[in-house]
């Protein structure tokens, strides 16, 4: 009997531990996606990612002048036209220089008035010197003085003018600047961003990845398109394409080719996937979002499809 209970005991032990290792497993549920991954309703297809953005692109609207800022005159997603004041720098600096520039312009005007009255008096001193030469009543030599002082005079009106002239360019130099210190808009477009406010500084030298005001016209949208240089070349122009929303595969709008950028750039929209190339470069394709009633926003991602011109042809 001794010599069954070793064995028996162990048969024992191994039942429990696959029991307890059974017990001990975690139960995973299988989980359904809240969207359905988008897929391709074309044979042959190229798939890729976009971001939405506006039919003139983005433009990063800066200041010509750094001051503080003293007027903001937008908000956001407000539609503006061109020329439309954006926002107004603090200008009392450069009114304080404008009258001082307008009062040396009154001085110069002044001094150039008065050298034309010197003129006209040596010219009527001339004169009567000319009527009265025959007689001895005035010398040769108060004659030739009279017309040196006159061309004295004469330089000095020249002179006079050239100030007159220096003074005005000044003051329509500062004046310049004061408008130049209300930043318009460059075209129609609708505010997309607003990264100023009143008493905030402004960079004349800012950093072009930090606008102080982003523009962009809205209608129609775009959408910019990475394709991987491995298969740009199965993407002709005009074939067709369609673009789903994130989130909701079922929100989709077909595409309509607009143009190829000319120039392959490093790919900069990562996935995060652990097999993803860093190194690859892409193609931009600029395609127009047909469909008008999905609320789409500008820096939105979407998947992309595009149709495929088919397979490599072999060459000797």
């Amino acid at each position: 009997m001794k010599q069954y209970l070793l064995p028996v005991l162990a048969a024992g032990a191994a039942l429990f531990a696959t029991v307890s290792v059974v017990r001990t497993q975690p139960v995973r549920e299988v989980t359904e996606p809240v969207s359905p991954p988008p897929a391709s309703s074309f044979t042959d297809t190229v798939a890729a990612v976009g971001l939405i953005e506006a039919s003139t692109e983005h433009i990063s609207v800066g200041t010509p002048l750094s001051g503080v800022v003293t007027e903001v005159l937008v908000t956001l997603n407000q539609s503006v036209r061109a020329g439309t004041p954006l926002f107004r720098l603090d200008t009392r600096a450069l009114q304080a220089s404008l009258a001082v520039h307008e009062s040396q312009l009154t001085a110069a005007r002044a001094r150039q008035a008065t050298a034309q009255c010197q003129v006209e008096d040596l010219n009527d001193r001339l004169e009567r010197s000319l009527k009265l030469r025959s007689s001895t009543v005035i010398s040769e030599d108060e004659l030739i003085r009279t017309r040196f002082a006159l061309k004295v005079s004469q330089a000095r009106v020249v002179e006079a003018q050239a100030e007159v002239a220096v003074a005005e360019a000044s003051a329509a130099s500062v004046r310049t600047e004061i408008t130049r210190s209300t930043i318009l808009a460059p075209m129609d477009a609708t505010v997309l961003q607003l990264k100023i406010r009143p008493g905030e500084f402004a960079n004349a030298a800012g950093a072009p990845t930090s606008p102080l005001l982003l523009l962009g016209n809205l209608s129609p949208l775009h959408l910019r398109v990475d394709i991987d240089e491995h298969e740009a070349w199965r993407v002709q122009p005009g074939t067709r394409a369609k673009g789903h929303v994130r989130g909701n595969a079922a929100l989709a709008s077909p595409l309509s080719f607009v143009r190829f950028e000319p120039f392959v750039i490093p790919k900069r929209s990562l996935t995060g996937d652990s097999i993803e190339r860093v190194d690859t470069r892409v193609l931009q394709a600029i395609y127009r979002l047909d469909r008008t009633d999905l609320r789409l926003y500008a820096g939105q991602q979407m998947d992309v499809f595009i149709e495929a011109s088919g397979t490599p042809t072999a060459s000797r």
